[in-house]
């Protein structure tokens, strides 16, 4: 067993009594956090808690091997605090946030920079780090771009068309939903959980779901964990064909670049069917879903599935068949597995190096809890890797959701949600299609929404980015973004 012996330790989807996790002093408090790191762990969140002029610092670890999460909080402190990230570069991004959304310095920082906001709310425009040389130059990308896609800004280091360093700028989408969701839940509660990334709808909506009914003490009746689960196999499978559309188009291979456009819009019309959204917004809610599927639908839908797959192996197969595209895609962007361990990539990003880490394996909730697939691991961590991982993700979704429809599960898909107990913390993760997504909430006396933690899966992988184009082609930077495809708006919280 790896599991913590210091930090408290829960289940996926659980909630236990604020009072309950323990407290260190700050400087403790991040040496133990980094002793649960060294024993396995694997940091999901660490965000800042204000109390009156001071501020908490509130970790969680997940141990992935033993199916635990672990929860640790310092106590209130004013000041600085030892950057974690110094041992442990997971943390550094997690450390910026909290420096820029309170003020607290992480001491011997390596890269303290705003991640979102600079000169109040404009998005970050904070000094780029700088290569220094005759033969060094400099490019300039973004944030407007030519196609029609979410700003931001990459500021790359060059010698020659060779990428010595490449640096993300976000900030362009901030929203302020965490702030938002503070004192709820409200009326526009759920509707800001769906647009935290809207490609990831279902996702959010089953995360924010969990959170709730945990702190709630409910569980949502076995039919709605059934229908989430179809739900958020039907977004991967729409997400991955696009995905593997647009790849084979940033390397001019239009036969699977064209059906795969096409295959996309049918997957999202299986959404639709389901629930009246391409998207899936109002199916999930705390408590259950809002919709059911009755036999004819479920019929339709099995049968247009099955229709979607055979096209999307189709498509597929063209793709991988082409050496030219092949050529592009191999050695291509390459993230090793200790880079992918270090940084903390979650999702297709680190299964493409060689990872096993899925949450629905990992830390199973709901429905995975008795339907399981297997985890699609690639060893290579290159551009090739990360489009192999989608197209066996999409084989095992279409295969899991196919297989659920023709083992349906009876009873009531909503229950009634009473009101959330006050002064508790609960977690949830949920593998959306671009990995890892972590909620965590903590009620204040009124039983009403204190803190709202949302880490996106994008959160992990931008530096994941930068590190892939080190020593590529700054041609390569199209092929390889498209291949972690990450969100904008969904960091930009």
């Amino acid at each position: 067993m790896n599991a913590s012996s210091h930090f408290v330790l829960l289940n996926n989807g659980q909630g236990l009594p604020w009072a309950d996790i323990p407290e260190w002093p700050a400087e403790e408090f991040v040496h133990t956090a980094a002793a649960e790191i060294e024993r396995g762990g694997r940091l999901c969140a660490w965000f800042g808690l204000p109390e009156g002029t001071a501020l908490r610092l509130v970790a969680v670890v997940a141990y992935d091997a033993d199916n635990a999460l672990a929860v640790g909080r310092s106590q209130p402190f004013a000041g600085g605090y030892p950057s974690l990230t110094v041992s442990h570069p997971q943390a550094h991004l997690f450390e910026r946030e909290v420096w820029e959304q309170h003020g607290v310095m992480p001491e011997n920082h390596p890269w303290l920079k705003p991640v979102r906001q600079s000169a109040g709310a404009a998005p970050v425009n904070a000094p780029c780090f700088r290569v220094e040389g005759g033969e060094i130059h400099e490019v300039a990308v973004g944030p407007v771009h030519a196609g029609i896609i979410e700003p931001g800004h990459f500021r790359f280091q060059c010698q020659g068309e060779t990428v010595l360093h490449l640096e993300i700028a976000l900030g362009y989408q901030h929203r302020g939903i965490e702030q938002a969701l503070a004192g709820g839940p409200h009326r526009a509660t759920l509707s800001q959980i769906e647009t935290v990334a809207g490609d990831t709808t279902i996702g959010h909506a089953t995360a924010h779901a969990t959170v709730i009914e945990a702190l709630a003490g409910v569980e949502a009746p076995l039919r709605a964990q059934w229908l989430r689960a179809i739900a958020l196999e039907l977004e991967r499978l729409a997400n991955h064909a696009g995905d593997l559309g647009a790849l084979a188009n940033d390397v001019a291979f239009q036969p699977t670049a064209a059906a795969c456009g096409k295959i996309r819009g049918d997957f999202l019309n299986l959404t639709a069917l389901l629930c009246g959204n391409r998207f899936g917004r109002g199916l999930v809610r705390p408590g259950g879903c809002g919709w059911d599927l009755e036999p004819d639908r479920s019929r339709q839908l099995a049968e247009r599935l099955r229709a979607a797959m055979a096209e999307v192996g189709r498509a597929a197969d063209w793709l991988w068949d082409a050496n030219s595209v092949l050529a592009r895609f191999e050695g291509t962007g390459v993230v090793s597995a200790e880079q992918a361990a270090e940084l903390g990539l979650v999702g297709p990003a680190a299964r493409a190096s060689g990872l096993v880490r899925d949450v629905r394996f990992d830390h199973p909730a709901g429905w995975h809890r008795f339907a399981q697939m297997p985890v699609a691991v690639w060893p290579d961590g290159d551009v090739q890797g990360r489009a192999q991982v989608r197209r066996l993700e999409i084989q095992r979704s279409g295969a899991f959701v196919e297989e659920q429809l023709d083992s349906p599960v009876d009873g009531p898909w909503l229950t009634e949600m009473p009101a959330c107990a006050p002064n508790m913390l609960a977690v949830a993760l949920v593998e959306g299609w671009r990995g890892e997504i972590c909620h965590v909430v903590l009620t204040d006396d009124a039983g009403r929404l204190r803190r709202y933690k949302v880490v996106d899966p994008s959160f992990h992988n931008w530096t994941g980015l930068a590190l892939a184009l080190r020593g590529q082609a700054i041609s390569d930077f199209p092929l390889c973004n498209k291949s972690f495809n990450l969100s904008y708006c969904g960091f930009d919280l």
